[in-house]
């Protein structure tokens, strides 16, 4: 039986390649971002080499109700959505204060408050039929507070801690919730975040889309509940767990490049 996913963020990076995989495997798309003509290229390739169904809908996911408008489009054409993939977001680099209010308004609408409407709005429609896979990308972020990326780090791990409760509740209802946490990747989030002028992105190895996107696929059609992209990223949750948490915020700083 063919399958569909919606997947937010598609236009570029890993959303690009999560689009590619699930064509690849037969399923048919629903592909979401504010880049029209980039959406209609991905959908173009993807229909001709692998016979899939796309819809493309182009949404500026940091507005509020736009979950609500996404959910309202798909019932209006009768497409029903097997997997949910919510993989749009963006940070900010800078002190708390000298970033601008309205940024982080949209950082955490799309961010938090999309994320969540979305997973509401379609594991109840999936409830119905099930079976049905939801993965919701986090990031390394999600295991530590950020200094100079406070919001940022705070929503991804709303975002974390989010999917693993309803993940719980979903466990009897074949309904599962996959976290990916991808530490850098290479994608255009660090030049738009700024988060390029970091000791982070600087003094680490850079991941692809494509490796990260695979990853993340492969663990949510194994129904796995939280998995974290490179050896290194692995290591640095398990071991801040001993670490006393003024100790963690001091330790972030310094790899954010804010060690005052």
């Amino acid at each position: 039986m063919i399958k569909t996913a919606i997947i937010t963020g598609a236009s570029k990076g890993i959303g690009n390649e999560l689009a590619i995989l699930f064509a690849k495997d037969g399923h048919n798309l629903v592909l979401i971002a504010r880049s029209g003509k980039e959406l209609d290229n991905l959908k173009q390739q993807l229909e001709e080499e692998y016979n899939v169904t796309v819809h493309i809908l182009i949404k500026d996911l940091s507005k509020p109700e736009s979950a609500q408008s996404v959910f309202d489009e798909l019932k209006a054409i009768n497409v029903e959505v097997d997997y949910l993939v919510n993989n749009a977001g963006f940070g900010d680099y800078g002190a708390f204060t000298d970033c601008e209010w309205d940024t982080y308004e949209k950082m955490i609408t799309l961010n938090v408050t999309t994320l969540t409407h979305l997973c509401h709005l379609f594991i109840k429609e999936i409830k119905g039929r099930k079976p049905g896979r939801i993965l919701n990308v986090s990031s390394t972020a999600a295991f530590q507070p950020g200094p100079m990326m406070a919001v940022y780090f705070a929503t991804k791990s709303y975002v974390l801690s989010l999917s693993e409760a309803i993940g719980y509740e979903l466990r009897k209802d074949n309904i599962t919730v996959t976290t990916l946490c991808p530490g850098p990747t290479s994608t255009n989030f660090g030049e738009v975040s700024g988060m390029n002028a970091s000791q982070l992105v600087k003094n680490i190895r850079i991941a692809s889309s494509k490796d990260v996107a695979e990853l993340g696929y492969k663990a949510m059609m194994k129904g796995k509940s939280t998995v974290i992209h490179g050896t290194q990223n692995k290591l640095a949750p398990f071991g801040i767990r001993f670490i006393p948490r003024k100790w963690v915020t001091r330790l972030s700083a310094k790899v954010m490049g804010n060690s005052v």
